[in-house]
């Protein structure tokens, strides 16, 4: 099993198939690199090397007790692509995954970078703050965290069947498999990096990273993302980028590089051809 030991001793599991420009993926809260499936073996064929990792304390990452902040997200992801010593790299990253790429990009730079993607992420900011009024309000996230740490199996499956692929709008056709998938990489998981997890995507303010990073970025939202609301992410995003391009879809889920994996694969390989 591929692992990697970052500076502070923790274990890092990752897969690395194929050759060719590499493309990293960074996965999004509490899940694992096998959210990725769809896009990893769309880009394999394609004729790329594609790379994924569990987030420290996810998947089957080591399930160390501290170091669940968007820092040590960031050095681990650095980690990576030295251990790799990859090259003209593309990093796509969704949810949490996006700010950790713009987080690695702005604390790193960009010397091992080509292009960069962000789909249904973090930044700006998700919390609601004087500065930030359309944010999310505290007691949002300070809810995620008591689920989390008091009845994690039920609260992913409600997650799951619910807002994160959009199974709870009306005329919608939840596939079992996928909330089952969904399932099944959050309980590989820690409580304790979830629980704390909670905090750095959600109190992270990307504005100054966002402003560092000089590489062409395509910022991908949906409308009607449930999980990371359109109007306080995307557009602001986009906006504080020296070179990003914004990709509005109607309709899609949070989760939509599962769902609408056809849709987001063409997209995100006419963006790195282009």
């Amino acid at each position: 099993m591929p692992v990697l030991k970052t500076n502070d001793g923790t274990e890092i599991y990752y897969k690395d198939w194929g050759s060719g420009q590499p493309i990293v993926f960074s996965h999004g809260w509490p899940l694992s690199s096998d959210d990725w499936d769809a896009q990893m073996m769309f880009f394999l064929n394609h004729g790329f090397r594609v790379i994924a990792h569990d987030r420290r304390g996810h998947g089957r990452s080591a399930q160390v007790s501290d170091g669940h902040d968007m820092d040590h997200y960031a050095d681990d992801l650095a980690a990576l692509t030295a251990h790799l010593d990859l090259k003209n790299a593309v990093h796509v990253g969704h949810s949490t995954g996006g700010g950790e790429v713009v987080h690695y990009l702005a604390r790193h730079g960009e010397s091992r970078a080509a292009k960069a993607a962000i789909i249904a992420a973090v930044p700006p900011l998700m919390l609601q703050t004087a500065a930030n009024p359309g944010g999310l309000p505290k007691s949002v996230f300070d809810d995620f965290q008591t689920q989390t740490a008091t009845r994690r199996a039920e609260f992913y499956r409600e997650i799951a069947a619910g807002p994160f692929y959009g199974f709870n709008k009306p005329g919608a056709k939840p596939s079992e498999a996928v909330i089952q998938n969904w399932w099944r990489q959050g309980m590989m998981g820690s409580a304790k990096a979830h629980y704390d997890g909670v905090v750095a995507f959600s109190q992270t303010d990307f504005t100054e990273d966002l402003k560092k990073i000089t590489l062409p970025v395509l910022v991908m939202h949906s409308e009607d993302d449930q999980i990371v609301p359109y109007a306080d992410s995307a557009p602001l995003s986009a906006k504080l980028l020296k070179n990003g391009t914004l990709k509005t879809y109607k309709g899609f889920p949070h989760g939509m590089p599962t769902t609408e994996a056809a849709t987001i694969n063409a997209d995100l390989l006419a963006f790195i051809k282009g």
